[in-house]
């Protein structure tokens, strides 16, 4: 287990400075640059202007060297003006060059600066991940449950109307997106004109205009504000799992060591639990742990549909605000999110299936 594990981690790392390095280098394209110095300068800039702020913000030279220093390992860029003035990737504001140091990366904790934020970049990514880590949690908790459920009794019943109705309602809620189903679900409960909002307002049955709000704040999380973005976020999962679920049900309850200990005599509830449960789980648990990555680039449509501040948002405006380091620090985020839950899906598909542990 040891050497497995040594060997994902080593495959991880590559893995990371792969999709650093392409995520750095999209981002540091000359038209991006050029964005960002006519944004950060004046739109009225020459090219000669641009091409010399370029160089004298540490953006010129090698992409090789740049990444290097984004990440910590190559010395940060310096630059002396035509004043005498010394600037660096290093050097902080009012600070002596000659006590600055020498690397300053992600490595290091320096995220850079965030030019939609005005402030450092780690800071505020990591209070918008927060955000966003709350709404994942009640994700996970009403999505999980509900599609191991479904997908279980669906599974035990195969052919029967119970399963028709419920394969049914997986397909459909997988089969519609985010934004599709964020709409209808405002459209019913969080509006003042349509759905059911008026006439529970009309019969005294709720006190508001709204039945829920069509609006989240992380500063204020309540039931009223949260459940449609929950839903909204879980609707489309719980179809995705809980049809995995019914097809590893499906299989293993027809397996011979199933019909073996039903003509032993052993109960229908008792052969689910004891027997049939355990292994119909070991597919859907490595589908739940792809939600987590999943959940976290997914949120991007539903932050921004419900004003939710989180890292969907975040992602969205650093995007539309070409803010490079925050950017970067996204996609730093992300790859770590992807590559963590992978490992803690191999891992634990090891310890749920016997097979793979003694291969």
């Amino acid at each position: 287990m040891l050497t497995f594990i040594a060997r994902r981690l080593g495959l991880m790392l590559l893995t990371a400075f792969v999709l650093t390095f392409v995520v750095f280098f999209l981002t540091n394209l000359p038209p991006n640059l050029e964005k960002l110095a006519r944004s950060e300068g004046s739109v009225r800039m020459t090219d000669e202007s641009v091409a010399a702020w370029i160089e004298q913000n540490g953006h010129g030279g090698s992409v090789f060297a740049r990444y290097g220093q984004w990440l910590g390992v190559v010395p940060g860029w310096t630059r002396t003006d035509d004043k005498g003035v010394t600037r660096g990737r290093c050097i902080q504001p009012r600070q002596d060059p000659a006590e600055a140091a020498r690397f300053c990366g992600i490595l290091q904790g320096d995220w850079g600066f965030s030019t939609f934020f005005k402030k450092d970049v780690l800071p505020s990514l990591s209070e918008k991940l927060a955000a966003t880590g709350w709404l994942m949690m009640w994700v996970m908790i009403v999505m999980v449950p509900t599609a191991l459920v479904i997908g279980v009794v669906s599974g035990m019943r195969e052919g029967s109307r119970t399963d028709r109705v419920l394969s049914t309602f997986s397909i459909a809620s997988t089969a519609t997106p985010e934004y599709v189903s964020g709409v209808i679900l405002v459209a019913l409960f969080a509006s003042p004109v349509t759905g059911l909002s008026p006439m529970l307002a009309e019969w005294g049955w709720i006190d508001g205009r709204t039945l829920f709000q069509g609006a989240a704040s992380p500063d204020r999380i309540t039931f009223w504000s949260f459940t449609l973005p929950v839903l909204t976020i879980a609707l489309y999962g719980i179809g995705y799992i809980a049809r995995m679920t019914r097809a590893s049900m499906t299989e293993v309850m027809t397996a011979q060591y199933i019909r073996t200990a039903r003509l032993k005599g052993v109960s229908f509830g008792q052969v689910v639990v004891r027997h049939a449960l355990r292994n119909a789980l070991i597919a859907p648990f490595t589908v739940i742990m792809l939600q987590f990555p999943w959940l976290l680039n997914g949120v991007v449509i539903v932050e921004t549909l419900f004003n939710y501040k989180g890292f969907g948002w975040t992602l969205v405006q650093a995007a539309g605000n070409n803010d490079i380091n925050l950017l970067l620090g996204c996609s730093v985020v992300a790859v770590f999110v992807v590559l963590v839950t992978q490992l803690i899906s191999d891992i634990g598909y090891v310890f749920l299936n016997p097979r793979i542990r003694l291969s």
